[in-house]
């Protein structure tokens, strides 16, 4: 006798690849000692997917791309760099990481973690800027606590 087995194709939509890669890189940064926000507003009006702030006061930003297209068709990452000292992008597994340029670093996460494939060029802050970004953050933060 053979068994049949029936076997359901889950579609996963662009929304729900970003949610988990944000919480996995997210978690991740936790690992990592950083303190991570969703959603930051920044002075020049975009807005970061995550920002971190670090135990000696360091931030990154990450962008994360939730498909090739996504990366494609978005090319403002460049004017997050002055409001961070590292820059990443998160991707899903099975991303293509030869779209992503070698300057900013690499993560890889689902919704459980994620992995830094690539490390970021680390550029510091000027100390007035860091001072007003740090404040912004600690006011977001406490604003949503």
């Amino acid at each position: 006798m053979v068994e049949v087995v029936a076997l359901t194709l889950v579609t996963v939509t662009r929304p729900e690849t970003t949610l988990a890669v944000t919480r996995g890189a997210a978690r991740l940064l936790v690992e990592m000692g950083y303190a991570p926000l969703a959603e930051v507003g920044l002075p020049n009006g975009r807005r970061a997917d995550l920002m971190a702030l670090g135990r000696k006061g360091e931030i990154i930003i990450v962008e994360v791309k939730s498909s090739p297209e996504d990366y494609l068709t978005d090319r403002k990452w460049a004017e997050y760099a002055p409001y961070c000292d590292a820059f990443f992008f998160a991707v899903s597994p099975g991303f293509p990481a030869d779209l992503i340029p070698p300057e900013p670093g690499l993560i890889v996460a689902d919704g459980f973690g994620g992995a830094v494939v690539r490390e970021p060029g680390w550029t510091p802050l000027a100390a007035a800027r860091r001072k007003a970004l740090t404040l912004a953050f600690a006011r977001l933060a406490a604003f949503r606590g």
